[in-house]
């Protein structure tokens, strides 16, 4: 499972694992987890940077039908994941 170093502005850094991506709607979406097995918790995260950075700029998604839509499409991905909002 790949691991991402998220360093929120101010704070300080946090591992998390992605278990999935998507791209929907022009927008790179990633699902990640604070636990490599097991029950952990899951978040959705949006990739805000432009095409061809080098590095990429993720951010919680907060807004709820964003996030359902998104959530949705990560369940099909993973048919043995049950994602709660």
């Amino acid at each position: 499972m790949e691991k991402i170093l998220f360093t929120p502005e101010g704070e300080e850094p946090v591992e998390f694992y992605v278990l999935e991506q998507t791209r929907i709607g022009g927008s790179n979406y990633i699902l990640v987890t604070d636990a490599e097995d097991g029950d952990g918790e899951a978040w959705i995260m949006k990739d805000l940077s432009e095409d061809g950075e080098a590095d990429s700029t993720y951010v919680f998604v907060e807004d709820d039908e964003e996030l359902d839509a998104v959530a949705g499409v990560f369940s099909n991905m993973l048919e043995d994941v049950d994602l709660e909002s």
